[in-house]
């Protein structure tokens, strides 16, 4: 049994952390947020010590050791601008490291954290769980069957958030990386995983509330749309109740990869445990790509656009007057 501690317990994906540890048979030893709703943790691991103040878990940590109680793991779900920060706590305390995804912001803050895996001897693990899909799976060895073959490809992703996002981190470009990176940033890996590497980049739109662009893959052209606006989301999809509108369409025909995802993360937990987890270097591609997204000026809807880009932007619910990166001409 290896002894775990979570950084970012409080938040949305932290559940399917804590139930990976506990179904890999693992035991959470403490935890860490400054928001202390987390009464999720009674569900799977009451007796772990949790901490509101960042000195006190850094002491709580540094006791165990002390007293012969390692920390196996450093689980990490915290805001993706504090990520790199993070990621450096666990690997000088002595434990690997499992970081949700973006595993940072900056592609050279990668190389930081190489250099401190090379001094610890520890290791950091990104969660990839879409390359551990089984329909991305099958889809990746037809692909790599085909190699000469190359796929028009529509990317839509449009999960709903009300005003609360844009109050939180998640709505503050230099702690999320924006939409993009934030909801996207697992699509592109997986895309680049199929499909090769980025060959050319363009963005129609990048705003608060959605973003739109176009990359050119080794064996891929894709078009792309992301956004959190409910607005959007298709009325066929809206009359069923849902919130949420995820589709891949490759060469016309709808790619299925909805269901399946409960179990990925402890699948993820799973092959870090055995040795085979995705490495900080795996993430490496889309890191560059979101990071290249995000400090691209937008070039309007000019060219190959997705055809959800034109939609209406709605002002940002915060700011009298938003900058819009739209052009229809």
């Amino acid at each position: 049994m290896k002894n775990f501690v979570l950084i970012g317990s409080a938040g949305y994906i932290a559940p399917r952390h804590m139930k990976a540890i506990k179904e890999t048979g693992n035991d959470l030893i403490a935890a860490l947020d400054p928001f202390d709703s987390v009464g999720i943790i009674d569900s799977y691991f009451p007796n772990a010590d949790f901490f509101v103040e960042f000195e006190r878990f850094d002491r709580h940590i540094d006791k165990l050791k002390r007293q012969g109680t390692p920390v196996d793991y450093t689980s990490i779900c915290s805001p993706n601008y504090l990520h790199d920060s993070h990621i450096r706590f666990g690997l000088r305390n002595g434990s690997d490291v499992i970081c949700e995804k973006p595993i940072v912001l900056n592609p050279w803050n990668i190389d930081g954290l190489q250099e401190i895996e090379k001094e610890t001897g520890k290791n950091i693990y990104n969660i990839l769980q879409l390359r551990l899909h089984p329909s991305v799976i099958a889809l990746k060895k037809k692909v790599d069957a085909n190699p000469d073959k190359v796929y028009d490809i529509d990317l839509t992703y449009l999960t709903s958030r009300g005003n609360w996002y844009f109050t939180s981190w998640k709505g503050d470009m230099d702690k999320s990386g924006g939409i993009a990176t934030n909801i996207g940033v697992h699509f592109y890996d997986m895309l680049m995983w199929i499909f090769g590497d980025v060959k050319d980049s363009k963005v129609h739109l990048h705003a608060h509330d959605r973003a739109s662009g176009y990359l050119e893959l080794e064996r891929a052209r894709v078009r792309w749309f992301l956004s959190i606006n409910y607005d959007v989301i298709p009325k066929h999809i809206k009359e069923t109740g849902a919130r949420t509108y995820r589709s891949l369409m490759i060469e016309d025909q709808e790619f299925e990869f909805s269901g399946g995802f409960t179990e990925l993360h402890t699948r993820s937990y799973d092959e870090v445990i055995k040795g085979n987890g995705f490495r900080i270097e795996d993430s490496r591609k889309a890191i560059e790509i979101v990071h290249r997204i995000r400090n691209t000026t937008p070039i309007g809807l000019k060219g190959d656009y997705h055809p959800l880009a034109n939609t209406k932007l709605n002002p940002h619910p915060f700011k009298a007057h938003e900058e819009q990166y739209l052009d229809f001409d």
